[in-house]
């Protein structure tokens, strides 16, 4: 099993809230499944091109995984990988180390969009 990441991720279609208050908004999705979906930086291109494929720009909130309590975190299987996360729970401005909003072009897909990001997207 590889090593678990120093941040997860959470996509947003629209800008978050400024400031971010206590406790985040839960999308439609997550308030559904009961948890809240996050992706780790490699899984970010599959996630967007899945979910937000016909978006022009999304916003990618940035989460040290260690500041998050270690029980409420669960990683769903993938093989190879420590799977997905998800946060059962929620999270809130002391959990945010950072905000980006990312673009892409026209016939760009999110693979193509976040492949220069590595230095943000750790």
């Amino acid at each position: 099993m590889a090593p678990l990441p120093e941040f997860i991720y959470k996509i947003t279609p629209t800008a978050p809230p400024d400031p971010i208050p206590e406790q985040y908004p839960l999308s439609a999705l997550d308030q559904q499944d009961g948890f809240v979906h996050l992706s780790t930086s490699w899984q970010l291109p599959i996630t967007a091109g899945l979910f937000f494929r016909d978006t022009a720009s999304v916003y990618i909130i940035k989460l040290r995984l260690a500041g998050l309590p270690p029980s409420s975190v669960k990683w769903d299987e993938v093989e190879g990988t420590n799977g997905c996360p998800h946060l059962y729970g929620n999270f809130g401005a002391q959990d945010v180390v950072a905000v980006r909003e990312f673009r892409r072009g026209e016939g760009q897909t999110w693979e193509e969009a976040l492949a220069g990001e590595t230095a943000w997207l750790v």
